[in-house]
């Protein structure tokens, strides 16, 4: 063959003088792979720090406190579903979605813990302020926070928790203070 031949059938394969189909194949093996740990990159960086998972401490991460049901997360258009009147206030705070879960202390108190998370710190304070002031206690949690006799309310950055205890002991205002500070550790990661 000569090498106008060669040429010609270079060509007509695709390939170019002297290039063999396993460079081909290889070429294409490399650019698969840098076409794939970009898109892993890519999906690894758009995804969120924090997600409703890691938001709730897992049972006996707070002393004495149980998990006792799943997260259910509630974005803004349907906030309504879950604290149907009160929903509109919080939609004009920011807020993004709640995610709510179920607690249990020492097998005798259940209660509920609901986590806001707002547009920007604003909005948390904001409804924080609203919240009712009389026969509460101001304890030192997250930017600020208030401690009913049965249930706190703190903000962290752009999040709001509101922790309800469905009953009262003399140790609900403690035990609502350790899940508190449970909840401000994993808001800090």
């Amino acid at each position: 063959m000569t090498s106008i031949d060669l040429a010609k059938r270079g060509k007509d394969s695709g390939f170019s003088p002297g290039q063999t189909s396993f460079g081909r194949v290889k070429a294409r093996g490399v650019l698969l792979a840098v076409l794939g740990i970009a898109l892993l990159l890519d999906a690894s960086c758009r995804r969120q720090p924090m997600t409703e998972q890691s938001l709730f401490p897992a049972s006996n991460e707070v002393a004495g406190w149980a998990k006792t049901g799943d997260i259910r997360t509630f974005e803004a258009a349907d906030l309504w579903k879950y604290i149907d009147g009160e929903a509109e206030r919080y939609l004009k705070a920011g807020v993004q979605r709640v995610s709510t879960a179920d607690y249990k202390f020492q097998n005798k108190v259940d209660a509920v813990v609901d986590i806001y998370t707002m547009g920007n710190a604003e909005g948390a304070e904001t409804i924080l302020r609203s919240e009712p002031t009389v026969d509460v206690k101001p304890i030192q949690l997250g930017d600020d926070a208030r401690l009913h006799s049965q249930s706190l309310v703190f903000r962290e950055g752009a999040c709001l928790v509101r922790i309800v205890a469905f009953e009262e002991s003399p140790e609900t205002q403690q035990a609502l203070l350790q899940l508190g500070h449970g909840i401000e550790l994993r808001l800090a990661r």
